[in-house]
């Protein structure tokens, strides 16, 4: 067992490591293999870290090709940890998890007085929830509906996630999340688990990757195990398929799902699908599929704005970390990791484990000297032009009054606002800024910028409005 500073350090690490192999081996091989490995336990005797992935097949692919390249990086990273072990994660063996026994006639809850054998870790009741760390059917205890923070961008789907959880029968099936990566999809998907489990102790749910369930479905047709896996597969009450995407021209998986689709929505059963893109988007998928994955609702998680970025990072802050952050270190990295959600929380995890690691005080010096990757990959490089246009635009003023000598209260303010936004949004220096507003002495814009920022703090309206044109220059 690790304790939670370890796991925090750990969790860090592999923050920076995961998105180090993004970069070598490109987007597709990393989501399809590196992103579904879960971080197991370290024993520091041994230096052995334990590494998880869902199924036997992606354990030993991952094993077979990329075991050097994690060790390699992971003594560079950490150099206790001196062996990386990759496997299965405990309870889900591959088939044996979709199998019935022959002589298993009947469906039984997953809590039931008769004991569970090991092939019945994918059907999972709220009583095997209780226990510390990764449940068998792959629920993360810490992605629940508690710890996910609702903003503008992503309430519908929460909304609708809610409902699929709750007691009474949701007014729509199937319902599909839709976003991309890092956004939230997967958290709302381990959530319904969660809730769905609390409120229906006695029931089933499956929960896989669709390539897991590809890999399954093709074991089984080797096997001769269709019968017994279509039957395992249609007992269960929730289905929660993730990463739909990839099931992409694999027609014997499609027509599966497909039935079990069909055969589950006849039962009055739950399924919640989730995926990069619209189903409308989903290349090569057969049309019949395509519309039953759109027969419900289709629940689109936007990129998470300014305000909810802010909020993640207080939630998180005011749950697990005891290590003090300065307001102005979380408004600048809300306001520069804005590519998305697990960025965000990585870069805040990776800056909080090395000031407890070091002994230094967060502050924004080491958030950019720490962070250095993630800020680059994640800054869009916004020009002054662009800030002058957009706020012309916003007050309906002409460009030409960015750079004109003009001293009238509705040329002069916007141009100020316009002077403010130029030093918070772009690396230039006050001379700098000055000349591009008609070679305004360096005073002049220093002066703009200190009356903004004390306006925000007593005017709404102004306070508004910028809020307004940083949402445009950001997005």
């Amino acid at each position: 067992m690790i304790d939670e500073q370890e796991a925090l350090d750990l969790a860090a690490d592999w923050a920076d490591i995961s998105q180090g192999l993004r970069k070598d081996l490109g987007q597709q091989l990393h989501a399809q293999w590196i992103k579904p490995i879960q971080l197991g336990s370290f024993c520091k005797e041994t230096g052995t870290l334990d590494l998880y992935l869902p199924t036997e097949f992606s354990a030993n692919w991952v094993a077979d090709r990329f075991a050097d390249r994690l060790s390699l990086a992971w003594k560079i990273a950490r150099p206790d940890v001196r062996h990386v072990r990759v496997s299965v994660l405990p309870g889900r063996r591959a088939m044996q998890g979709l199998r019935l026994g022959r002589d298993e006639g009947t469906r039984r809850a997953a809590n039931d007085s008769v004991p569970a054998q090991p092939g019945d870790a994918l059907g999972l009741g709220a009583a095997e929830l209780g226990g510390i760390g990764q449940a068998p059917i792959g629920l993360d205890p810490s992605l629940t509906f508690a710890s996910f923070v609702t903003g503008a961008a992503n309430v519908l789907a929460s909304n609708a996630a809610q409902r699929m959880a709750a007691v009474e029968t949701p007014q729509f099936a199937p319902l599909y999340l839709k976003a991309a990566t890092g956004q939230g999809k997967t958290h709302l998907l381990h959530a319904i688990g969660h809730a769905y489990l609390a409120a229906h102790p006695r029931a089933r749910i499956f929960y896989c990757s669709a390539e897991r369930f590809m890999v399954e479905f093709v074991q089984a047709l080797r096997q001769n195990q269709t019968i017994e896996f279509k039957a395992r597969l249609r007992g269960f009450d929730l289905l929660l398929v993730d990463d739909i995407q990839f099931i992409i021209g694999k027609a014997s998986a499609q027509e599966e799902l497909l039935y079990t689709i069909d055969a589950l929505l006849a039962e009055g059963k739950r399924l919640v699908f989730a995926a990069d893109r619209a189903p409308q988007a989903l290349d090569g998928v057969e049309q019949r599929l395509l519309s039953r994955l759109s027969m419900g609702l289709v629940a689109d998680i936007q990129p998470a704005d300014i305000e909810l970025r802010r909020a993640i990072l207080e939630h998180r802050l005011a749950r697990f970390s005891p290590t003090h952050v300065p307001a102005d270190v979380v408004e600048f990295l809300a306001r520069t990791i804005n590519r998305n959600v697990r960025e965000l929380v990585g870069g805040l995890n990776k800056l909080i484990a090395y000031a407890q690691l070091t002994g230094q005080a967060v502050s924004l010096q080491l958030a950019e000297e720490q962070l250095t990757d993630i800020l680059s990959a994640n800054r869009r490089r916004i020009t002054i032009d662009e800030i002058q246009r957009t706020v012309c635009q916003f007050y309906r003023v002409d460009r030409t009054e960015m750079a004109s000598k003009r001293r009238a209260r509705a040329v002069v303010r916007p141009r100020q606002v316009a002077m403010y936004l130029a030093k918070v949004l772009t690396p230039r220096s006050y001379p700098e800024i000055g000349r591009k507003f008609g070679g305004r002495d360096h005073s002049t814009v220093i002066h703009a910028v200190r009356l903004i920022e004390d306006l925000r703090t007593r005017d709404a309206d102004m306070d508004g409005d910028v809020r307004s044109l940083l949402r445009q220059l950001e997005s």
